[in-house]
């Protein structure tokens, strides 16, 4: 009977978290223990941290609190949770922790009430970042990253197969929207966490992060309204000696697109975009379609660009109809496609290679 109470109140739990999409979703306890929901942080960017006032890491309040100043204008919030789980380096009261926070550190950010990040009384909110970004290893190239490995290792050879909170001041980054975006160990270097910070501060660079190839998409056209502002922000990208060689159709009728949805990511929606047959336009054309791409996912659309479908949409009799509706200027060609539409997916960043990057200095 117990182990059957056991499984029912773990399969709540497990039903619980997956209704919870975002950090917004979830209440904490103040620093006067009074409950506060974190959709007070809408729209901004979040670091959370666990914190210790007597471990070797608490010298990166100051570090936060550099960050803190810098980015609290543009919308960044820092929220900061003392946790006692970790060789017990918080103790005392927050009103004790606050106090020597702000003598020692002079911090402004907002600390909350104490917490546990792991074990049976973790908090939800822990239990939910945790699921979202799991532990990515220590850099044992570092030599605090390589200390805290061994020290860990010989508690727990299988420690880094664990999604656990390893030791105070584990970080994560939270995008405007709630989502989980990054976790940071305590050793990792505070200039890569202010990096990807001012990416998610800088709405435009932030749009640039976000953007995913969407191949899948809701049964829903996309406004006109939208449509147009997309198109606009095509035909403002530079072209060669501004020409702007190039001709845009913008397919929404669903009779037209019905004959060749299966070859276009079933999208609802499509954009083409043709070239003049003789010259190289692609560079001019290939800009143009970046910042209308860009353009989509600042109105929460999603696009994804095709040149498989070309030759299917340009000789095959089940696109005529389609093909003859574009009315392409004559010495033009269609270079390539863009399906276009409120995405049915959330496709995680797949790694870039940052080794491609070499600066002559």
């Amino acid at each position: 009977m117990r182990k059957v109470l056991f499984c029912l109140m773990a399969m709540m739990g497990v039903l619980t978290l997956s209704a919870q999409s975002s950090v917004y979703d979830f209440t904490v306890k103040d620093d006067a223990g009074k409950d506060l929901s974190l959709a007070e942080y809408k729209d901004k960017v979040l670091l959370i941290v666990n914190t210790a006032t007597r471990c070797g890491f608490t010298p990166q309040y100051k570090e936060l609190e550099a960050l803190y100043e810098k980015y609290a204008k543009d919308g960044f919030e820092i929220l900061d949770f003392p946790c006692n789980q970790f060789g017990e380096q918080a103790p005392g009261t927050i009103q004790e922790i606050h106090q020597f926070c702000t003598v020692n550190f002079n911090i402004n950010f907002p600390q909350f009430d104490k917490i546990e990040v792991n074990g049976t009384n973790e908090h939800p909110l822990y239990t939910f970042l945790k699921a979202q970004k799991g532990f990515g290893g220590f850099d044992t190239n570092d030599q605090r990253g390589k200390l805290m490995d061994d020290m860990l290792r010989k508690r727990d050879p299988d420690f880094d197969k664990k999604s656990d909170i390893k030791w105070n001041f584990t970080k994560f980054l939270v995008s405007r929207d709630g989502s989980v975006l990054k976790r940071y160990e305590p050793t990792d270097k505070m200039s890569d966490v202010e990096a990807d910070i001012q990416r998610e501060v800088n709405p435009v660079l932030s749009n640039m992060m976000a953007r995913r190839s969407i191949r899948k998409y809701l049964d829903k056209p996309v406004e006109h309204e939208k449509l147009e502002i997309v198109a606009l922000a095509g035909i403002n990208a530079p072209s060669a000696m501004n020409r702007q060689n190039w001709a845009v159709r913008i397919i929404e009728d669903q009779k037209l697109l019905a004959d060749v949805k299966d070859m276009c990511r079933n999208a609802p929606n499509l954009i083409c975009v043709c070239t003049p047959t003789e010259g190289r336009f692609d560079l001019d054309a290939g800009l143009m379609g970046q910042n209308m791409m860009l353009a989509a996912q600042t109105l929460g659309l999603g696009t994804c660009i095709q040149t498989g479908p070309i030759r299917f949409l340009t000789t095959d009799e089940k696109a005529k109809a389609f093909r003859e509706s574009l009315d392409i200027p004559e010495g033009y060609r269609l270079l390539y496609v863009i399906s276009i539409g409120y995405p049915d997916e959330l496709p995680e960043a797949k790694p870039r290679d940052v080794s491609k990057v070499k600066y002559i200095k």
